[in-house]
């Protein structure tokens, strides 16, 4: 939906912040338990955060496993969905359930405000009962303090970024980051220029037949465990490990799968490794992960030392009309994968539906 004019302070029963796969799974439920809300999305179209990952990203789940609540992500050509048919899924799913979303928004404060907390928007003022925020990390790009870094003359881009290897036909790149991330836009452009990759440790690689279906059923597995005091169930392998997706299993039989241990620092057109050697290099492509995107929650002073919010089931233990939803395992079990947020959302909602419950006894 497009915004509109708002009125000052309007009034809500429970603001979401951000327009993602977790927003959504958190809309879903409330739309089932038949509370009010509104969605405020800072991008201009649906799809959150995937609209801006790498043009040749595909998930490494089938589809059915890349699912939200209620409606199955439709099955695809390709063993794993693209970037592109998860995007139209999340536009599709928008649609489907009538989520009332206002775009784009961009929410600039959270505070306190007499029995709730006031939006503080560019399109005016929101007053909601409870709010949740499920702004991911995507707008928190991380990009370590390197030696050097600034001195470096060269190109410099985050994964968040990078979409394709055009840009860097021909020229000497770095990729920094062991995760999948790194490894993928490795295998592509190894194809196209002189790439090294660079990892504080050698990669953990997946065995070939395991994807993102069986590490998420590894997960659960040991979530049940640890919920119900057992030893650990499940064999190695996590989900932060290289998952052996067809460019990745292509990149390992071309010889190019490999990776070297960090330089020393930076130099303006290059780096200087361990030993002393110099390389000649034209960009960097920094795949070094992200940090909860907090800016608006600032003026609530809930975000810790460690850049998180302490929270217990996902609730904020400082601002308690406040829920977190989708930064990862430390707010909610595999709450950032489109299948894992499932939990955390119906959680969320559940605590959110007592509390108003609460809300209006006070005021029978």
């Amino acid at each position: 939906m497009s915004n509109s004019n708002f009125s000052v302070a309007d009034q809500i029963d429970v603001a979401i912040i951000g327009g993602g796969q977790s927003a959504l799974a958190v809309a879903y439920f409330l739309r089932r338990a038949g509370i009010g809300y509104v969605v405020f999305d800072n991008q201009p179209a649906p799809g959150g955060a995937w609209q801006h990952a790498w043009d040749s990203l595909h998930l490494f789940s089938p589809a059915q496993w890349s699912s939200l609540p209620g409606w199955l992500m439709p099955a695809t050509s390709e063993p794993y969905p693209s970037r592109g048919h998860v995007i139209r899924y999340l536009a599709e799913y928008e649609t489907r359930y009538e989520i009332p979303v206002q775009r784009p928004v961009q929410v600039t404060s959270v505070s306190h405000r007499g029995n709730g907390l006031l939006l503080s928007t560019d399109h005016g003022e929101w007053l909601a009962k409870a709010v949740v925020s499920a702004t991911g990390t995507w707008g928190a790009s991380y990009i370590p303090d390197y030696p050097g870094r600034r001195d470096f003359d060269g190109e410099q881009v985050h994964s968040a970024h990078y979409r394709n290897p055009d840009a860097f036909r021909g020229k000497r790149v770095l990729v920094v980051g062991g995760g999948n991330s790194g490894a993928q836009i490795l295998a592509e452009l190894s194809q196209v220029c002189h790439v090294t990759w660079v990892t504080l440790e050698e990669p953990t690689f997946l065995p070939d037949d395991v994807d993102g279906r069986v590490l998420f059923e590894r997960a659960t597995e040991r979530w049940k465990a640890h919920s119900a005091g057992h030893k650990d169930p499940a064999p190695a392998g996590g989900l932060g490990d290289i998952v052996m997706v067809p460019p990745v299993r292509a990149a390992r039989e071309r010889g190019v799968l490999k990776s070297v241990r960090p330089f020393a620092h930076f130099v303006d057109d290059g780096v200087v490794w361990e030993d002393g050697t110099r390389s000649q290099v034209d960009a960097v492509i920094w795949c070094t992960g992200f940090r909860p995107a907090f800016a608006h929650l600032r003026d609530l002073n809930v975000v810790n030392a460690t850049g998180r919010v302490d929270v217990v089931e996902g609730r904020s233990v400082v601002e308690p009309r406040l829920w977190l939803v989708g930064y990862g395992e430390w707010c909610g079990f595999a709450s950032a994968t489109l299948i894992g947020v499932m939990r955390s959302a119906r959680s969320s909602v559940a605590q959110i539906n007592e509390y108003l419950s609460s809300l209006a006894e006070q005021t029978a």
